[in-house]
This record gives structure tokens, C-alpha cells and sequence, in this order.
């Protein structure tokens, strides 16, 4: 695997990383990840595809990992330019040095709501998401209601004034973020239309994208629920094509996969689910 750096249409460089097969079927795999989930957390997985033949792409937006400033009080980002300037400078890579590879995306949880802020999504020939939703708190189950509307109703305003940026690690969700990712991810939780909202404040192009959606649920993840899942589908990309799996826990190790182990190598049975899906 190799590091590289890609600049943004607004100069920002952004860390990503390349896994290169010893065998190349001409086949890319980007992925896109969860908020506040490093990059290094789906290295295993890219591995996996990268013996298979694929080449694989992972990358931090701006505000995570490798992808962090120095100091990240009043450092500008939203989860918008992730979608319209980070994952668009990923995909303008790719079309310059994989113009004639067959490509495909797995966004995980945000990794998919992002898609429709970036006219290139059309170049994929297949998507598979994982643990997304249209997640409107409304739609959550009760076991999650009161911590989200605790979490971004109350903790969230307040934490982002005191320190400028959200500190996570308290409420066990994932990377510290800037405030304005933040400020979107709890837009998405907190108003009505969640995704649909954020995409009224960017160029939306989902009503481009007609691809075929492997869309997986694992049964143990408690943030996720059949209303969000189909309002996501019927709401936003309604003219995808998707077919539901859910991801038992039998079908792995027995130990929990929840809303991010997906991508744990522990759980790498579960990765040829994607595998036959793309090929």
C-alpha cells in the first residue's frame, strides 16, 4: 500500500491510501467512510479486495486522521465539503489514473448519504452501503432516541462552544470533528428532512444516480432501523435500484458487528458478501 496526498479545489490536502494488487483485474474500489471512523480502521478490509484483484482507495476527509489539522478550534469543514471537495478531488483522481478500470464504492454510514453532493457518483458502476440511513431521530429506536437527542440537542451545542470543535470521545463516537461537521450531523439527526436538509444547501445530484445498491443491515445494530433504511431509498435515492441483505451475526464469529466491526478483520467471512456483489 501506498500514501498519497490529493489537493481539493480549495487547496486542502487530503491523506489517502492506495492498496495495489500483484494481479490487477482492472477493478477500483473506493471507500467512503463513517463520520469519525479513521481510514486505518478499513485497511484489513481494502486488503482483502486487493488479493482478490481490486485495487482499493481509502482516504480521510478533512478534520480526520491523517487528513487532521494541527489545531482543530475553528477549523473550518462540514459533512457538505466532504461531498462536494473531498470525496469530488477522490474521484477526479481516480477518473485521471484509472480512466479505463470498472469502479465501484462502499460507503459506510455517511460514506453513502455524501454520494448525491458529488456529480461523479455516476461513474460507479455498483454501490454496496453499509449502516446508513435517513436518520431523523424520529425513526430510531427508542433504545437510541433519548441518547441522540441528549447527545445532539444538549452535549453537542455545548461542548462545540466551550472547545470550538466536538469532542467525542465522552459519548464513545469515534474522532473528535470540526464544528460544522458537527453542526451537519446533528442537522441530520435533529430536523425532519436529515439528509434531504443538507442537501438543499449543496448542488444534489441523486436524482442521477440509477445504480444497483447492495444495501446491508447488520441485525445487532441499534442505530439502524427499516424506516430510515427505505426513507433513505424513497426520499433521496429513489432511482437506485437497491437489494436488502440483512447481516446476521451467525454468520460470522458470533460476536457482536454492530454499527462499525463490519470492517474488523475478525468479521472477514462477511467481506465475501461484497465480494460477489461487485463481481
Amino acid at each position: 500500500m501506498k500514501t498519497i496526498s490529493i489537493l481539493t479545489s480549495d487547496h486542502y490536502e487530503i491523506t489517502a491510501t492506495v492498496f495495489e494488487p500483484e494481479t490487477p483485474n482492472r477493478k477500483l474500489l473506493l471507500v467512503n467512510s463513517a463520520t469519525g471512523v479513521k481510514q486505518q480502521t478499513y485497511y484489513d478490509f481494502a486488503a482483502f479486495f486487493a488479493k482478490k484483484g481490486y485495487t482499493v482507495i481509502t482516504y480521510d476527509y478533512r478534520g480526520i486522521s491523517l487528513s487532521k489539522p494541527e489545531k482543530m478550534k475553528g477549523f473550518e469543514a462540514n459533512m457538505r465539503m466532504w461531498g462536494n471537495t473531498d470525496y469530488k478531488a477522490v474521484t477526479d483522481y481516480i477518473q485521471k489514473e484509472y480512466p479505463q478500470y470498472q469502479k465501484f464504492l462502499i460507503g459506510h454510514s455517511v460514506g453513502a448519504l455524501i454520494l448525491g453532493m458529488n456529480t461523479d457518483s455516476v461513474l460507479f458502476e455498483k454501490f454496496c452501503f453499509v449502516a446508513t440511513q435517513h436518520t431523523y431521530f424520529g425513526h430510531l429506536k427508542p433504545s437510541v432516541q433519548l441518547m441522540s437527542l441528549l447527545g445532539f440537542g444538549l452535549y453537542q451545542p455545548i461542548i462545540t462552544r466551550l472547545k470550538g470543535y466536538f469532542e467525542t470521545q465522552l459519548i464513545n463516537l469515534g474522532e473528535s470533528l470540526p464544528k460544522g461537521v458537527s453542526d451537519d450531523w446533528r442537522t441530520l439527526i435533529l430536523h425532519p428532512k436529515s439528509v434531504n436538509k443538507l442537501l438543499e444547501k449543496t448542488p444534489n445530484y441523486s436524482k442521477n444516480l440509477t445504480q444497483e445498491v447492495l444495501y446491508l443491515h447488520m441485525e445487532d445494530d441499534n442505530w439502524i432501523t427499516d424506516t430510515g433504511m427505505k426513507l433513505l431509498m424513497e426520499e433521496t435515492f429513489h432511482k437506485m435500484k437497491p437489494t436488502y441483505r440483512t447481516v446476521k451475526v451467525s454468520e460470522s464469529t458470533g460476536e457482536a458487528i454492530g454499527h462499525i466491526n463490519f470492517f474488523r478483520s475478525k468479521h472477514q467471512q462477511l467481506w465475501n458478501i461484497v465480494l460477489d456483489w461487485f463481481s
